[in-house]
């Protein structure tokens, strides 16, 4: 093994998150000296971080002898002065600045001069916590992710007064217990809880629109982009008491930026206790752990299927004509629909009521459907009605496009549908913190991959789906709802005007 970066390692905090840092810090060699304020609580860390290597030695990942090392470099501090040798202490405490400013003061007057002290806040000013030390130099933020020793990223932050080879040593250590780290600035959210921001608020507004409920929207998302989880499925895993005060104090930090609105309906049910899995009940009721989800509504019955006729300014229409070929629809290739014709629209950030307006054609008999990912990489097709689209004409799209067994969500009017407002606003906020220079784009990509499990980076997707589409996207749907929240990224849209990918950094 190995010389570990930091030799002994005092870890303040005996949570989760401080138990999953000492337990990949004594794995990494170091000795660490575990403190909180009470005894009991020490005790109990200690047993459980010890057990975590006893089922690694069962499932045999780990040898005994191994097991016995890493339990005896893990040691009980009595007190805060029993840290006086380590040359890093990690604080994993409550999220209050206060008191870590008051426990960061102590610590600032045991240790010696050069020993290195970090923060594992998620959401608190770096350079605040240290204000008042008398060695700011000394101090970063060190944001690991729960469970520690599954999540394999973790953030280091420099304070405005944080000393670069302090940011330096924190990686190299990282490294040697099995983690990536990523640089950050010292901004609200850092990098993943940052970028993470557009898929929940998102996904939220289309519920407060009325346009489908929450068992829909993850279907969709999952279905057409490849999330591991829906957003709702999300929120009601790491629950809303933790998930609605991010969303407000980064809301509130950026001095209520729009791109980062919290929403009415996650204050409410916070308010209410329906804050998700862990307590029984969330955006889903769950059985013995298990979300309870209605079955999606039937494919309707169409005894006869009018023609179809698609707009000249349809997105990828080319394909979507293959589409309906292959479905073995009756195509109309005239200029204008027959009066019999259902009339197929394909958007890009704009709603259909717009595009039916624009466009002159009937809106009871016109539909519309996203066509931003390619039909042959998505598991579902996604159509949205107006609010005076026919019946008969909304059954017979959803019939038609349900002819080869693929499914079909038939959602009510919305500037961008689903898949693109939320991509769009992800890869917008991502663009914007490679302007405001947050981070790099690589390793922006690293941390959402690894810290929120997204099937691409953002900016990945945003090259996967197009940065003019994008753009584009996002222009309209500023037009339909008259919202600053869907401004385009300075970073965005240059690099879509000029067909350059997202990724590109400037020399």
């Amino acid at each position: 093994m190995e010389t570990p970066e930091f030799k002994t390692v005092g870890i303040v905090g005996t949570g989760a998150m401080g138990r999953g840092i000492a337990q990949i810090a004594a794995q990494a060699g170091s000795t660490v000296l575990l403190f909180d304020t009470q005894a009991q609580a020490i005790a109990k860390a200690s047993e459980s971080i010890a057990a975590q290597w006893d089922k690694l030695v069962e499932k045999g990942r780990l040898s005994r002898e191994a097991a016995d090392a890493q339990k005896a470099r893990l040691r009980p501090a009595a007190a805060l002065a029993d840290l006086s040798a380590c040359d890093l202490v990690v604080e994993a405490i409550v999220e209050r600045l206060d008191v870590k400013q008051k426990l960061f003061g102590e610590l600032e007057g045991i240790v010696q001069p050069s020993a290195v002290l970090a923060t594992n806040t998620s959401s608190l000013s770096v350079t605040a916590i240290a204000a008042a030390l008398q060695r700011p130099a000394q101090f970063a933020g060190y944001h690991f992710f729960n469970p520690v020793p599954l999540m394999k990223v973790v953030e280091v932050i420099a304070g405005l007064k944080t000393d670069a080879a302090v940011c330096q040593r924190l990686a190299v250590y990282a490294r040697q217990m099995g983690h990536t780290p990523v640089q950050a600035e010292d901004t609200p959210g850092f990098i993943v809880n940052h970028a993470g921001r557009g898929y929940g608020t998102e996904a939220l507004r289309i519920v407060s629109e009325g346009v489908a409920d929450f068992a829909t929207i993850d279907r969709i998302l999952k279905d057409q982009v490849g999330f591991k989880l829906g957003p709702f499925e999300l929120m009601d895993l790491t629950a809303l008491d933790v998930s609605h005060p991010v969303m407000e104090s980064i809301y509130r930090q950026y001095y209520d930026e729009p791109r980062y609105r919290p929403s009415v309906i996650t204050a409410q049910r916070l308010a209410g206790g329906v804050v998700g899995r862990k307590v029984g009940e969330g955006f889903y009721q769950y059985a013995d752990g298990a979300a309870q989800i209605a079955a999606e509504p039937p494919v309707p019955q169409v005894a006869e299927m009018p023609p179809v006729w698609v707009s000249t300014r349809a997105a990828r229409r080319a394909e979507l004509y293959q589409l309906l070929k292959d479905l073995g629809a009756k195509i109309e290739t005239g200029q204008s629909p027959s009066m019999n014709a259902l009339t197929l629209v394909a958007p890009l950030g704009f709603d259909v009521t717009t595009v039916a307006v624009v466009e002159r054609l009937d809106p009871a008999r016109t539909v519309g459907i996203d066509m931003l990912v390619d039909d042959a990489a998505t598991k579902r097709r996604v159509l949205a009605t107006n609010p005076a689209t026919r019946r008969d004409m909304a059954d017979a799209a959803h019939a038609l496009f349900a002819r080869d067994g693929k499914a079909v969500s038939v959602i009510r009017d919305s500037g961008g549908f689903v898949t693109q407002r939320v991509v769009a606003t992800i890869v917008n906020i991502a663009a914007d913190m490679c302007q405001q220079r947050v981070c790099s784009p690589k390793d922006l990509e690293t941390a959402v991959t690894l810290g929120l499990g997204y099937p691409l980076g953002p900016l990945a997707m945003g090259d996967r789906f197009g940065p003019a589409n994008v753009l584009e996207v996002l222009f309209n749907m500023q037009t339909v709802y008259g919202d600053p929240r869907y401004r385009p990224s300075p970073w965005l849209r240059r690099r879509g005007a000029i067909g350059l990918s997202l990724m590109h950094e400037e020399e």
